[in-house]
């Protein structure tokens, strides 16, 4: 978890992920989802979600610039994922 919220921005590659921690892939899964709840692509999109918000909610940024700041390569998705999320459209909570 430690290694996801440092490198919120990059993809994930599950099998890196568990060969850091010395684990196989399937291993890594069920270990992660004990500790979580989640699996580790859940958790990296819940991460980059609340990151997000923090930083939405700071308005000192564009929705379309933050999308791409915390990872996401299409901001029409970073939208529907936000709004699935926390029930808003990322540009309603704009400090505008």
């Amino acid at each position: 978890t430690d290694w996801l919220k440092a490198h919120l921005e990059e993809p994930v590659i599950i099998e890196d992920l568990a060969s850091r921690c010395g684990m196989s892939v399937s291993g890594f899964h069920q270990h992660f989802k004990e500790i979580t709840q989640l699996s580790p692509l859940q958790y990296q999109k819940s991460l980059r979600l609340m990151k997000a918000r923090q930083l939405i909610q700071l308005g000192e940024a564009q929705v379309s610039q933050i999308a791409m700041q915390v990872g996401y390569e299409s901001p029409s998705q970073f939208s529907r994922e936000y709004k699935r999320l926390f029930g808003v459209n990322p540009s309603s909570e704009l400090n505008v």
